[in-house]
């Protein structure tokens, strides 16, 4: 009897913790909650409504509503003219292409850096490429070295791209309206392991002409001792670290990158003014990675004079993703991780 209570205590326990970890994504007074797949799904849903030369093109996203599907019932609203399985683009348009992970962009890694992002500039100004590049980036799970990689500093170090990478639902929306609208050539990193989760959305987000400025980092929470700027999933996992570490007397700040190119530099400057420390957070592999441009935008402008220590990264581990679910744990940044990084730099 004894042991039934405690076990009930346990789990009562347990529920609790874990529904404080899940209020910590509650943005200020919303409406609405969404997944980051129907905010996305949202997004092209309005744009194609709104600009009749917008188009979505790439592997099963018309009739089987895409790999995951974020391209659901859009086949069946605006038919095969607009929603289409088979890899062409014209002229004039503005074709939206889904990479079903961005691992096999790597087949079109020559026409994304070759032509998208070159033709503006070798064309003197005159043929601008409005086409947006977007699908699942970064490490799922069990998927393997093969489908595990971030691209965010492989396209972040070409210039003619602008590179987004989205967290939450709000993010995924307006960073995606804007993508489609803009003239340029966007490539769209999202991640699987986001696709399913809710968050709530503010009643501006809910507008049909609510957009995300491309280039504008966010400041998640604030805090004072230490910065931490991360992007997509990762957002998450140092949103999670900071309540930890408030309980110790530790506030962190905590920077949503949103977009990798251009790096808003001056948001994370004046952050690191701010806290005197530095700490970057990533599940790409460490060399020449986001965190090392970031590591450098810091030394050579007039952040630096501001720290207090050495900036430290939290990459994932510079090895091929293995298989098994333990090694893959030990490859990615881990919430105990970020912890452990963040007492290191404040030396406690």
């Amino acid at each position: 009897m004894a042991a039934s209570l405690r076990c009930f205590l346990r789990s009562g326990k347990n529920a609790v913790s874990a529904l404080g970890r899940r209020e910590f994504h509650r943005s200020s007074p919303a409406a609405v909650q969404m997944t980051v797949r129907d905010a996305l799904n949202q997004a092209m849903d309005e744009e194609l409504e709104r600009d009749e030369r917008v188009f979505l093109l790439g592997e099963e996203v018309a009739q089987y509503d895409g790999a995951y599907k974020v391209s659901r019932g859009l086949w069946k609203k605006y038919g095969d003219k607009r929603i289409i399985d088979t890899p062409i683009t014209e002229a004039g348009l503005r074709p939206i292409c889904e990479f079903m992970t961005f691992n096999f962009s790597m087949q079109a890694i020559d026409q994304v850096i070759n032509s998208a992002a070159k033709t503006y500039y070798m064309s003197a100004g005159l043929q601008p490429v409005p086409i947006v590049f977007r699908g699942p980036n970064g490490a799922s799970a069990g998927v393997a070295a093969q489908h595990s990689q971030c691209f965010a500093a492989w396209y972040g170090h070409c210039p003619g791209l602008k590179v987004v990478s989205p967290w939450n639902s709000e993010d995924a929306k307006g960073l995606l309206k804007s993508a489609i609208r803009d003239d340029n050539p966007v490539v769209f990193l999202e991640n699987e392991l986001m696709y399913g989760v809710p968050f709530e959305m503010s009643e501006e987000s809910q507008s049909k002409d609510f957009t995300i400025p491309i280039g504008k980092a966010k400041i998640e929470r604030q805090g004072s001792h230490v910065t931490l700027v991360s992007h997509s999933r990762y957002v998450s996992h140092c949103l999670d670290a900071a309540v930890v570490l408030s309980k110790e007397g530790i506030e962190c700040e905590v920077v949503n990158l949103r977009t990798i190119r251009p790096l808003d530099v001056e948001t994370i400057e004046a952050s690191v003014m701010k806290t005197n420390h530095l700490v970057t957070v990533e599940g790409g592999w460490p060399q020449f990675g986001v965190g090392a441009e970031i590591c450098a935008r810091v030394m050579e402008g007039p952040a630096f004079n501001y720290l207090d220590s050495p900036v430290t990264r939290v990459t994932g581990v510079d090895i091929p993703m293995p298989y098994a679910k333990i090694l893959e744990d030990n490859s990615l940044p881990q919430i105990k991780d970020i912890i452990l990084s963040v007492k290191k730099t404040l030396n406690v």
